[in-house]
């Protein structure tokens, strides 16, 4: 029993090395232990073996079901996210209101920035984490296509680094993304014919970054209060950054700054 007992507490290595053990003693020590006992142990060293051989198995097979199931429901969410947004621009062909279409084309954005989150992770071998340098690409790019913007008249000068970041990080900086991009792209260039809009994102520290947007357009009026302001939109990226556990500092001088600094430690 006392041997069997060693068996099923045992590492691989540790039971290879008592199997071959009990064949040296069933050679050696014939005359002081029985072979039925001997061949006890060693059929009972061969059942543990398969048992935790089996076990493996299983645990391996149900973390290939659970990852085929979170892919499976990041790919559902995503479809589920664009059809939402499809069905947001067929609604806005109907309007006549431009606020009205103003305010559908802001929802329709937000929207497609959480879709592509679901649609990176979907696509990703982390299924907890996304390449956020390739996200914000993706997010700048669909900005630009929905504004139907002049690329050649506004630069984006965008300054990532190549990380690896977190679902529970990269929903909230994209929703962010979105938000300062869109007022900038819609606001900051007014009555001018070229500009420019710079997005850095890098890590100070082990799991600590910061997030800058900035572009040297009209800037807020000098009595602007970004913490009493009622844009929906800048209230949205107060609360965001809030969500992330961060700190946020604006700056309008010659342009506007929105630098964000954030640890994903506790998220």
């Amino acid at each position: 029993m006392e041997d069997i007992r060693t068996l099923t507490t045992a590492t691989e290595n540790e039971e290879n090395e008592l199997f071959k053990n009990l064949l040296i003693e069933a050679n050696t020590n014939d005359h002081q232990t029985s072979l039925l006992t001997i061949f006890g142990r060693i059929i009972a060293s061969v059942i543990v073996g398969l048992a935790r051989k089996q076990s493996k198995q299983q645990i391996k097979a149900l973390l290939q079901e659970k990852e085929i199931l979170l892919k499976e429901i990041h790919h559902r969410l995503k479809n589920n996210l664009q059809i939402i947004s499809s069905l947001l621009n067929l609604e806005a062909q109907y309007l006549k209101d431009n606020q009205a279409i103003e305010v559908l084309k802001d929802s329709q954005m937000r929207i497609q920035s959480m879709a592509l989150i679901h649609d990176k992770l979907y696509q990703s071998k982390d299924l907890t984490r996304i390449n956020f340098a390739d996200y914000i690409q993706d997010v700048v790019t669909n900005l630009l296509y929905l504004y139907n913007l002049n690329s050649s008249a506004i630069t984006l000068k965008i300054n990532v680094e190549d990380v690896l970041l977190v679902s529970d990080a990269a929903i909230p900086c994209g929703l962010i993304i979105n938000e300062l991009i869109s007022n900038s792209l819609k606001h900051a260039f007014h009555q001018r014919e070229s500009g420019e809009i710079c997005i850095d994102f890098c890590s100070i520290e082990a799991n600590v970054f910061t997030l800058t947007i900035s572009d040297n357009g009209i800037g807020f009026a000098k009595d602007f209060d970004f913490q009493t302001t009622q844009s929906l939109g800048l209230q949205l990226v107060k609360g965001l950054t809030n969500q992330l556990k961060g700190n946020i500092h604006f700056s309008s001088n010659n342009g506007v700054e929105f630098k964000i600094m954030f640890s994903t430690k506790n998220l």
